[in-house]
């Protein structure tokens, strides 16, 4: 915490991109020293509060309000603290080739449907209709992996959360995109069980993330008074 215009960080992406890697290096550096931490989003301004209606008297300044909820919320973020001692977060993301899955999952090849004789017409729409084939065989072993794969993740993970992908990849075809919170001892048995799908599954491709605070898993009610001190 520290004192700044209650106003967003504004600046070039790369000024912002230094004043985000700054929070995450002390966000990490409390985590790795203490084991536990309740990390706020980046750009989390406590505001002056207004003075009551009709009356004169300033409100509460920005130093004393989050003072006064740490006060009040103790018990509630020790205990909070103490769960989330010598865990994680993990993120991992799911997806399938869809070139791959035709070859490798489907069992057989595409058939050769360009002969030199085709008109250009006639090959854009083989192509059209071999990017569909793709597609949905793709979707479907998406389908069928998603729920085995969450269930086994589930059970390594205490917690889980479904998220957005945060990037798509133009051929691929989404499985899942989760944030896990896990225990430090845990780590190496989420990469063994994504080690062993990878295997199965030589269509598959997956994205594994971290360690890191578990950012995913802050309750909302803390979420929610900080946004109540915003500006």
């Amino acid at each position: 915490m520290h004192d700044a215009p209650p106003t967003p960080l504004q600046g070039s992406d790369g000024q912002v991109r230094r004043w985000v890697e700054e929070q995450s290096r002390a966000v990490n550096t409390v985590w790795e020293r203490t084991g536990s931490v309740l990390p706020m989003t980046f750009n989390v301004l406590v505001a002056e509060e207004p003075p009551p209606e009709g009356r004169p008297a300033a409100g509460r300044n920005a130093e004393r309000r989050p003072t006064e909820w740490i006060t009040e919320q103790a018990a509630d973020i020790a205990g909070r603290l103490e769960q989330l001692a010598g865990r994680c977060e993990l993120r991992v993301g799911i997806t399938v080739d869809r070139t791959a899955v035709t070859t490798d999952e489907a069992g057989e090849d595409a058939p050769e449907d360009r002969p030199d004789d085709l008109s250009p017409g006639m090959r854009r729409l083989l192509a059209k209709q071999r990017e569909h084939r793709a597609r949905d065989a793709a979707g479907q072993l998406a389908d069928a992996l998603h729920a085995e794969t969450r269930h086994r993740l589930l059970s390594v993970a205490e917690d889980y959360r479904d998220r957005g992908p945060t990037h798509r990849v133009a051929g691929e075809t989404d499985v899942l995109c989760a944030a896990l919170l896990v225990g430090q001892e845990d780590i190496d048995t989420v990469g063994t069980v994504l080690a062993e799908l990878r295997a199965r599954r030589p269509a598959v491709r997956i994205r594994f993330l971290g360690p890191w605070p578990p950012y995913s898993f802050i309750d909302a009610g803390h979420h929610t008074r900080a946004a109540e001190m915003a500006p």
